[in-house]
């Protein structure tokens, strides 16, 4: 089976930069790996992706050197199921906020006796190799996504879940709940210890802890604070933000 480069990375301590794909185009995806990313995640969640434009856009993703990932609209373990027969070798799965939602997580990302997830990779063997199911287990990335008061309670039992490669914060969400801004994730104490905090715990067990970042620069500041992995942005904010300037630019007195 094809190795999914990110668990090697992470054993290296190599940083990982992952692009995030809101729109439904294999092209964009395509564009977007040429960038030099190690990983991109199809959103399904917030994107304005369908089951049938992901299979394009791994496929996309495919031709190039990133691993394919995708984010589910919700913990639904039928859908997951579905995305990782499509080709994903990783999962980040959004509102995960206690033990047993991780279980359920990680049960359905795993074939039988550790999981219970149904057989039938269809693309998922053809982009990962004849022997997917002897090892699709140990290389299927499974990442928790921490944005809830909920979870920030259960932590310590959601980071002990067997089976789980670690979490992915959602600062926006994460923001919101503790009763703040969405853009404060940088400027309140509450929502930067609260950061702080899940990325000590997550680094503390050997776990992958990752985030979404707002630039490049977010992206670089969270490295440097011990993130293991980052999102400088998602496709369609740094399409409109580069559009932006450079109209910008053009509007400029002659």
């Amino acid at each position: 089976m094809r190795p999914n480069k990110l668990r090697q990375m992470h054993r290296d301590g190599r940083p990982i930069v992952n692009a995030w794909l809101s729109i439904p185009s294999a092209y964009a995806s395509e564009v977007a790996c040429h960038t030099g990313v190690d990983a991109a995640t199809v959103d399904c969640q917030h994107g304005m992706v369908g089951f049938s434009d992901a299979i394009a856009m791994f496929q996309a993703i495919g031709t190039t050197d990133a691993v394919p990932m995708v984010r589910p609209s919700a913990n639904d373990p039928a859908q997951i199921m579905r995305f990782l027969d499509a080709g994903a070798y990783g999962v980040i799965c959004p509102m995960i906020s206690t033990a047993g939602q991780a279980a359920q997580l990680v049960a359905a990302c795993r074939y039988p006796p550790v999981g219970t997830r149904s057989f039938g990779p269809a693309r998922g063997a053809l982009y990962g190799g004849p022997d997917y199911f002897e090892r699709a287990n140990e290389e299927i990335l499974v990442l928790a996504m921490i944005e809830t008061r909920e979870a920030l309670a259960n932590l310590d039992a959601i980071l002990a879940t067997p089976g789980l490669d670690g979490v992915y914060v959602g600062p926006n969400d994460l923001a919101i709940e503790l009763g703040h801004s969405p853009k404060s994730e940088h400027d309140h104490p509450d929502v930067t210890g609260a950061v702080e905090r899940i990325r000590a715990a997550v680094v503390s067990r050997g776990l992958l802890a990752g985030i979404f970042c707002s630039s490049g620069e977010a992206a670089q500041m969270r490295l440097r604070q011990g993130f293991h992995l980052v999102t400088p942005g998602n496709d369609a904010a740094v399409f409109r933000s580069a559009y932006a300037e450079h109209v910008r630019h053009a509007r400029e007195p002659v």
